[in-house]
């Protein structure tokens, strides 16, 4: 098959295709920009001097300050992962009719070599324009937001553009990864004239394996404090290892909680069986059995968003502690000394990054619904038509959306909190002491009368544990848990199309 007949053919297709590549290439879109704007980060210049010069040319500290920009790259890359699992979520919208649409090429003479090429093509196109598409908002964006103040000062870093090998690097990578993680997938699926199968190697409900990632993430931020004391004096080895560490914590606790929803995912479904007594939670109940990965792939992104939001709330936990223990030891000290609250309002910052995460994961938990009611739509309507009504249809929908979703997100949060609370336990201050004057300010400006009326006072250092972010974890929690009800509520929507008795004789 030329390739001109392969490129064809992959952008060939009904509605549905054409949404799911343009959703797809939008989650491309996503991750580019984020990507990008990683790398414009890491792509400003570090002034001459030592390494506390900072780059006066931004408003920001996050830029101005060369110490504080890895925090900020890491939050960029962290917000893409949730754009990531859209994208993968995307892939798989309308797969029954593009199965028996390469079942059709099948049966046309195609072997499942070229069958396989398509499908993996198609993702790589999509997400090649996406990319394309996102490095031309990139490189008009920067144009326009191009807007000194009267100090001349920026607040993006619009003033530099990374080289040319990273750029080429994410707008050709995130296709060629696509592409591989479609033909990983594929794997397992043979393709036939008669329609697609899937070999399915698994007898016995997922195991609870997942906790010990979750161990290894945790124990990897708890390991920071020492391993930086340890090797306090290397600075050179500093510089890499401890964000080896946050990064491959969070990763490797990220991966373990989205693995462990299948676990929660077929221990609900059994736990249902056994106990429920009503046909909704019983259809629910044979649902998350037969499928226990499903919890693992709708929920990916959120529970991701979730556990980095999480562990934001263990920091801002920490800065507040920190704010507040500056104060009273200035106030025993007698010095009238606010702290800076550059931190907190960083911590803004990144709530707001976490709301747009939980926002785009809620994008793809709205697909994933969709498309399973979608795919399963004649099952649907031949319970109808054997006479379940339909409501007991929407409830077991619900059921299945909620019953592992609940734990998932209590996991969630419990992890990130955990991971923060790891590399963040407890907050100190040194002992100090302080010249106070206790004078009018005539008395204490002059030279001459200062030395009289001041004595030096000395604080003892205090260690103090950091809260634990309660009130905010609950909201963090319960905007996971709406955004679950308001998907749930848009699937019930398609599920009341889709459950027609015509559907019986859609092919």
């Amino acid at each position: 098959m030329r390739p001109a007949t392969l490129v064809r053919l992959a952008l060939a297709g009904n509605r549905t295709d054409t949404t799911r590549v343009v959703l797809t290439a939008l989650s491309a879109l996503l991750a580019t920009l984020a990507g990008l704007a990683a790398l414009t980060v890491l792509a400003i210049p570090k002034p001459a001097g030592d390494a506390y010069v900072q780059s006066e040319q931004y408003r920001n500290a996050l830029l101005r300050e060369p110490g504080l920009r890895g925090g900020t790259v890491f939050a960029l890359l962290m917000l893409a992962i949730p754009v990531l699992a859209l994208a993968g979520q995307c892939a798989r919208l309308g797969a029954p009719a593009r199965d028996r649409r390469l079942a059709a090429l099948r049966l046309a003479g195609a072997t499942p070599g070229q069958v396989t090429r398509l499908a993996v093509l198609e993702t790589g196109l999509a997400s090649l324009l996406g990319t394309l598409a996102g490095l031309g908002v990139y490189l008009g964006g920067r144009e326009v937001l191009h807007r000194p103040d009267a100090q001349g000062r920026l607040a993006l870093p619009t003033d530099v553009l990374p080289s040319t090998g990273p750029l080429v690097a994410v707008v050709l990578g995130l296709p060629v990864i696509a592409a591989l993680a479609t033909a990983v997938m594929l794997r397992t699926v043979t393709t036939s004239p008669l329609g697609v199968s899937r070999k399915v190697a698994r007898v016995r409900g997922p195991r609870p394996w997942a906790g010990l990632l979750i161990g290894l993430g945790v124990l990897s931020f708890a390991a920071v404090p020492p391993v930086a004391y340890r090797f306090s004096g290397n600075e050179l080895l500093l510089r890499w290892l401890v964000p080896l560490l946050y990064t491959a914590g969070g990763l490797v606790a990220m991966v373990g909680v989205v693995i462990g929803t299948g676990w929660i995912s077929y221990t609900c479904g059994r736990l249902l069986r056994q106990h429920a007594r009503r046909a909704p939670a019983l259809l629910a109940a044979g649902r998350l059995m037969a499928d226990p990965w499903a919890g693992s792939r709708t929920l990916a992104a959120l529970l991701s968003a979730v556990i980095f939001g999480a562990g934001a709330a263990a920091l801002r936990a920490y800065f507040v502690a920190r704010d507040t223990l500056e104060r009273e030891q200035n106030l025993r000290a007698g010095v009238d000394e606010g702290s800076d609250p550059f931190y907190l309002s960083t911590m803004d910052l990144v709530d707001a990054a976490v709301a747009v995460a939980v926002l785009i994961a809620a994008g793809g938990l709205v697909v994933a619904l969709v498309e399973g009611i979608v795919a399963r739509r004649r099952a649907y309507a031949a319970l109808v038509a054997t006479g379940v009504p339909r409501g007991t249809l929407s409830r077991s929908v619900a059921w299945q959306a909620l019953a592992p979703a609940v734990p998932a997100i209590l996991l969630a949060l419990s992890v990130g909190a955990m991971v923060g609370r790891g590399s963040f336990p407890t907050v100190a201050s040194g002992d100090s002491s302080a010249e106070v004057c206790e004078a009018t300010a005539a008395l204490c400006s002059d030279p001459a009368t200062r030395g009289q009326y001041t004595r030096v006072v000395h604080t003892a250092g205090v260690e103090r544990a950091v809260a634990v972010p309660l009130e905010h974890l609950a909201w963090l929690g319960a905007g996971a848990l709406a955004a679950v009800l308001v998907t749930v509520g848009v699937g019930l929507l398609f599920l009341r199309v889709s459950i027609a008795v015509d559907e019986l004789r859609t092919t």
